[in-house]
């Protein structure tokens, strides 16, 4: 099969030689429709060692083949599912392909009424705000509505994937989400369920969260991960401290600022529930907690998606197939894409959208 592996020289490269991955107890094999592109996948190359290992996270297509034990899916069944390539421990992992692999448990069945193409792009964004927001070392916030009582939780950066996402799992739980974000982003993020939207440009963004929250906010989920953010996020938590989780690493020179805030950063690739091997801070031991709530909110999201109480981040659809994909990844790298969920279709869609 065609593919996007990890070049020998560094990056990614188009092999079209690419042995088709055998699916595994509890896995199945996926043709590939259509692909989201991430930060991770511009970012893993610095950190990964894997040549000619898949790249990719984000794919949705339908069940070429079942493996042992699988139940909830038989072929062609249409499913969006994520991964987590440049896997120098398994090579077959990885969503830019003709063929990926996908957990039964970590991927759903989509409605019609969804093309593959904005399948593609809900994957990811699930695990990490998921994990952000219910799981530690997250802000294992509760996801009952009677634990929930309305508490309003920030997310800077709420016009980006994993802050749309974000607040309409905060909504949907029973949080009230407000964001930061630009000013032409407000209608955005309101469509998605922010209470209200603060300018992350003003240099009063903080203290205006504050007094919005009357010193009493407690939850920020930092989908910008800078120092200038974090400052923010800081600023705006109140007087009794709280807890603060990004989805990077984080200032430490920030992070004592101030005692009475737990600061974190997650990685979602922990959602699969056996580790991370990359060295350094980016190393994860195994986590079958984290695995166990993967299977509760891919379970979720399926059911979410059929009764439209999530949707996908808006889109930008680029053409051009796998052999377009590095040069789309370098313009997510060097910041030129903004708003919009990159995607790439790799065969034509069945279904038409009426969403």
């Amino acid at each position: 099969m065609k593919a996007i592996v990890e070049a020998v020289s560094g990056g990614y490269c188009l092999a079209e030689d690419v042995g088709v991955p055998v699916p595994h107890p509890g896995s199945i094999l996926v043709r590939v429709y259509a692909v989201a592109l991430n930060p991770r996948d511009a970012k893993i190359i610095n950190y990964s060692n894997a040549p000619t290992s898949l790249g990719g996270c984000d794919f949705a297509g339908t069940v070429a083949k079942i493996a042992e034990g699988v139940t909830r899916f038989k072929e062609g069944d249409r499913v969006l599912a994520v991964t987590f390539g440049s896997d120098a421990f398994d090579k077959t992992k990885g969503a830019f392909a003709e063929f990926a692999l996908a957990e039964e448990d970590i991927c759903c069945h989509i409605p019609d009424a969804f093309t593959f193409t904005q399948a593609c792009s809900v994957g990811l964004s699930m695990a990490t705000a998921g994990l952000a927001l219910f799981q530690r070392p997250g802000l294992g916030l509760g996801m009952e509505m009677e634990e929930a009582n309305g508490e309003t939780v920030l997310v800077s950066g709420g016009a980006t994937a994993t802050g749309t996402m974000a607040t309409q799992l905060l909504k949907l739980t029973g949080y009230t989400p407000i964001v930061t974000c630009s000013p032409a982003n407000n209608a955005l993020c309101e469509t998605y369920g922010a209470a209200a939207c603060f300018d992350y440009h003003s240099p009063t963004c903080g203290p205006d969260i504050r007094v919005y929250t009357d010193g009493s906010m407690r939850y920020v989920l930092d989908c910008v991960t800078d120092t200038t953010s974090m400052k923010m996020c800081y600023a705006a938590i109140g007087s009794s401290g709280g807890s603060y989780i990004a989805l990077e690493t984080i200032d430490t020179k920030v992070k004592y600022t101030r005692r009475d805030v737990r600061a974190d950063w997650i990685l979602a690739d922990t959602i699969m529930g056996n580790g991370v091997s990359m060295a350094g801070t980016y190393g994860r031991p195994p986590s079958p907690e984290h695995r166990e709530f993967g299977r509760r909110l891919f379970a979720l999201t399926e059911t979410w998606l059929y009764n439209g109480s999530i949707t996908h981040h808006p889109l930008q659809i680029e053409n051009g197939g796998l052999a377009n994909l590095a040069k789309v990844l370098d313009e997510l790298k060097f910041g030129k894409v903004h708003g919009k969920k990159l995607v790439i279709p790799l065969l034509a869609e069945e279904i038409i959208s009426t969403a």
